[in-house]
């Protein structure tokens, strides 16, 4: 077979949905025929692209990257035949983006632009994932980067719309002198007398979220420092061997910091968009959305520990 733009369409429903069988109800399509036709896209691209979980599917790493590519030709695709703003004299539309701290931001206001000059992002920055639901609520949004975690995802009403960008895993920021430094992956239980550092709770579940890995771990941390600061704030404190800290994936570690895989993936974080369900066009969606995962694809490509960790998960699920 020849992939096709309809095959891509279907493994984006299918993450966009996290189950076969919802994403079949999106395509107008049975289960059995979507689940088919997924099978043989894998087949195709020697790999599985999702795994079952307890609530439906999530992308696997290989999965992650196939679809991050996807959604890019998508969006390519859509924007064919557009002229820009200077052609076509439309006028500018502002769209209000509010965010937490993520990496994702940047890139995705910088592609946006690029694909749709007409666009102004006026962007605010919130901690709480939750309050950035509110705002979508109280139209005082139109567009949200948030995170939640897998089983405890954001509730809002059906005012509000979200597409999961990514599901990462976390890893754990070491002093670059720690004993554990050489292991290719550190198992959470040989940190159990560590200090760390944990950012508040972001409304989304986070401490419920750390702590339940630390006790299926098989301890409680002896000492938590509560920090909310800025990511450079947190290495240096790191580097200082004050404590450890989880840490997204993609983090850049500074010199005296190492950034591990922690071993059995027991903390996974999702990024997500979510948009005023009659307040931003399809266009100005997935425009954004095709942003947002070839942004975070981009800060794959500098993260070596990622890649790395990447490669050998994805060896371990081929056939």
């Amino acid at each position: 077979m020849e992939l096709e733009l309809r095959h891509l369409r279907v493994l984006c429903a299918i993450a966009d949905a996290g189950s076969v069988g919802r994403a079949a109800v999106l395509l107008g399509a049975s289960q059995p025929a979507t689940s088919t036709q997924l099978r043989r896209i894998e087949r195709h691209l020697g790999a599985p692209l999702f795994e079952r979980t307890a609530t439906g599917v999530a992308p696997t790493c290989f999965g992650v990257e196939v679809l991050a590519a996807a959604r890019d030709l998508l969006t390519r695709a859509d924007g064919l035949g557009r002229r820009p703003e200077e052609e076509t004299g439309r006028p500018a539309r502002e769209v209000r983006v509010a965010a937490t701290n993520s990496p994702i931001l940047p890139g995705l206001v910088t592609r946006a632009r690029h694909q749709q000059p007409d666009l102004r992002f006026a962007v605010s920055t919130v901690y709480r994932s939750d309050d950035l639901i509110d705002l979508l609520e109280r139209d005082d949004a139109d567009a949200v980067l948030a995170v939640d975690y897998p089983g405890r995802e954001l509730h809002h009403s059906p005012a509000v719309a979200l597409r999961g960008i990514v599901t990462e895993p976390g890893f754990v920021a070491l002093p670059a002198h720690h004993h554990l430094r050489h292991r290719t992956e550190v198992s959470l239980a040989d940190l159990a007398e560590e200090a760390w550092f944990l950012s508040p709770e972001d409304g989304a579940g986070w401490h419920a979220v750390f702590y339940g890995a630390c006790a299926a771990a098989g301890f409680t941390p002896v000492t938590v420092h509560e920090f909310l600061g800025g990511r450079l704030e947190l290495q240096e404190m790191i580097a200082a061997g004050l404590g450890v800290a989880v840490v997204q994936a993609t983090t850049r570690p500074l010199g005296e910091v190492v950034v591990k895989p922690l071993a059995g993936t027991p903390i996974w974080i999702r990024h997500l968009l979510a948009w005023r369900a009659t307040g931003v066009s399809g266009e100005v969606v997935e425009t954004m959305y095709g942003a947002a995962t070839a942004a975070y694809r981009e800060l794959v490509g500098v993260s070596p520990q990622f890649r790395a960790w990447a490669s050998r998960t994805y060896r371990a699920t081929r056939p």
